[in-house]
């Protein structure tokens, strides 16, 4: 009669499990974790920090997320900041309890500083004013990145937003720049090609864009949203909210909702909540608040924007 063989990992103490199953082990821990491991052996430094585990890494976060307990980052007032240099508060979103605090690890001109947006773990802080200033950061690997400057010239009411390109698992940064009595101009900076180049809309319409004052400019759908004034040709000005699609680069028009609230409008904004585009009107003590439901629906009833 035949012994029975013991399974391979019972007869050799010295039998490890398969690399990938190591490594999809690894791709459903906390960053943190990833981190610390990297210095295990070389081979696994460079998984880790390949292209192909990161996107892993990056995809089971996000079919992950609970919404319940999502983040809030902040930086701490200008008062705290001149006396210990700028910190990034860490919250959580329902309570505010404070998290952690993580020190900003470089300098910038002004002493008040604006978070620009965060997209799969990066931040993206500016000067503020004006805006010229600009670096990319990873807190969980501190690696920063100071951007190259601007290419438009003198920056006058700056808007910034920052947004992940899927289609090509990069990253983009886009600035507007005008005044009320000039129309906007606006550059675009790639991760992949660390530089930055010039959008243009068509030479028919006219666009101001508004600055963000209760939140950075949401990120929605593949999306950049701004409050904007536009005037295209044989019509009159306008207040709408314009979409810049951050895979094929053009920008959309999109109609605000009808005003629900009696009364002059002190403040109108665009913001993201839980993952959706929201617009916020207020009046006095009265605000109202629109979430948008199925976006590509409205996406097919606004109007392209042609570019040059």
């Amino acid at each position: 009669m035949s012994e029975t063989r013991e399974p391979p990992t019972l007869r050799h103490r010295n039998n490890h499990l398969p690399y990938d199953v190591v490594l999809n082990i690894l791709g459903q821990l906390p960053v943190k974790t990833v981190m610390r491991l990297r210095c295990v052996s070389k081979s696994l430094y460079s998984s880790i920090a390949s292209p192909d585990f990161i996107s892993t890494h990056l995809n089971n976060n996000n079919n992950n997320i609970n919404h319940d307990n999502a983040r809030v980052i902040h930086i701490e007032s200008e008062s705290t900041r001149v006396i210990n240099g700028q910190v990034c508060m860490v919250a959580l979103a329902r309570t505010f309890d404070r998290i952690s605090e993580i020190g900003v690890p470089f300098d910038f001109p002004t002493r008040c500083v604006q978070i620009v947006g965060s997209c799969n773990g990066l931040l993206c802080l500016a000067d503020y004013p004006p805006g010229n200033v600009v670096y990319l950061w990873n807190p969980s690997i501190r690696i920063f990145k100071k951007l190259p400057p601007t290419c438009l010239g003198l920056l006058k009411h700056v808007t910034l937003g920052f947004a992940y390109c899927s289609e090509n698992n990069d990253y983009k940064v886009v600035r507007t720049s005008g005044s009320s009595l000039s129309t906007s101009e606006i550059e675009m900076y790639t991760l992949s090609s660390d530089s930055w180049k010039r959008v243009e809309i068509s030479v028919t319409t006219d666009v101001i864009f508004c600055k963000n004052l209760v939140s950075p400019i949401p990120f929605v759908s593949g999306a950049l949203h701004w409050m904007a004034s536009v005037k295209e040709e044989n019509r009159m000005m306008e207040t709408d909210i314009m979409a810049f699609d951050v895979n094929s680069e053009k920008f959309r028009k999109l109609a605000l909702p009808h005003c629900s609230i009696d009364g002059p409008l002190l403040q109108r904004c665009v913001a993201s909540f839980r993952g959706k585009l929201a617009f916020f009107e207020e009046s006095g003590f009265q605000y109202s608040i629109w979430v948008m439901g199925d976006y590509e629906m409205i996406k097919q009833r606004g109007r392209d924007i042609s570019m040059l």
